[in-house]
């Protein structure tokens, strides 16, 4: 009795690669288009600051006054700081769409769908530049706020940013998915961004202790992918590595990034119909 071996064709195997590194390339073509913008006039990177640094100055305060000693962990801003990081990439990600919005008004992105560049490419490459400016952001804010007491643990701090990035890529893809979605009216864009940004902010514990709320809202935060995120991200910011809130968190965050891609490639696909 005879067996046949099968061995790898090599020219599947070749094709792969090359699709790869056309995926790679093409990105990095889209991701140099999208920060050249931003090198030129990084001032909309500062102005991204005064948002969280307006929280932190107003809001920090009133935590540090009425939940200090309260707080899980005890230090409030240890587990303040992280949560605006988080609503820093939030409040970022989420309105990413209204740039693709307005180039789809100016006749940009139609150029962009007749070159040889792949659609995928289209999407990450623009995702990927928001995760430049979010983690400038976010280095920027926790330099800030080490000489006012927020401990730095920076093994803990570059997972932190990692996870961000991650999560925020996946939420800037459902965010250009939406703006594909609903481009012969643009005003939903905005009516559905805020919608749910609100709610999704509220019910993650972001700003306050859910511990202390109403059991309704206890139980929608754990149906947050948010609260898990922001739980990790308060972790991770402590030192604490290995707990079991960063797993969770992590898998919110790569939950997030694969139906981000899966619908915002597909969305970016059937713009060019």
């Amino acid at each position: 009795m005879s067996t046949t071996t099968l061995t790898p064709n090599p020219m599947v195997a070749t094709e792969a690669t090359a699709e790869r590194s056309s995926l790679a390339r093409d990105t990095g073509i889209v991701l140099m288009r999208e920060l050249r913008p931003m090198l030129r006039d990084p001032f909309s990177l500062i102005f991204g600051l005064v948002q969280p640094i307006v929280f932190l100055a107003l809001f920090g305060p009133l935590l540090g006054g009425s939940l200090a000693g309260s707080v899980p962990g005890g230090s409030v801003w240890q587990w303040f700081v992280p949560a605006i990081l988080v609503m820093t990439a939030l409040f970022g990600s989420s309105t990413v769409g209204s740039n693709l919005l307005y180039e789809m008004q100016t006749g940009a992105h139609e150029r962009m769908l007749v070159t040889p560049l792949s659609r995928s490419s289209l999407l990450v490459g623009r995702a990927l530049k928001e995760m430049v400016t979010l983690g400038a952001q976010a280095v920027l804010i926790v330099a800030v706020m080490v000489p006012f007491g927020f401990r730095l643990y920076p093994a803990g701090a570059l997972l932190g940013l990692v996870l961000l990035a991650v999560f925020g890529i996946g939420l800037g893809s459902l965010s250009y998915a939406l703006a594909i979605a609903v481009r012969k009216q643009d005003w939903m864009f905005w009516v559905v961004q805020q919608t749910f940004l609100f709610p999704l902010m509220i019910l993650s514990g972001m700003l306050l202790p859910l511990e202390s709320g109403p059991g309704w809202m206890q139980v929608l935060s754990r149906f947050n992918p948010l609260t898990y995120i922001v739980d990790a991200e308060r972790a991770l910011f402590s030192g604490e590595l290995a707990s079991g809130g960063v797993a969770w968190g992590a898998l919110a965050a790569v939950a997030t990034l694969a139906v981000g891609l899966a619908v915002g490639i597909r969305g970016m696909r059937r713009s060019a119909g």
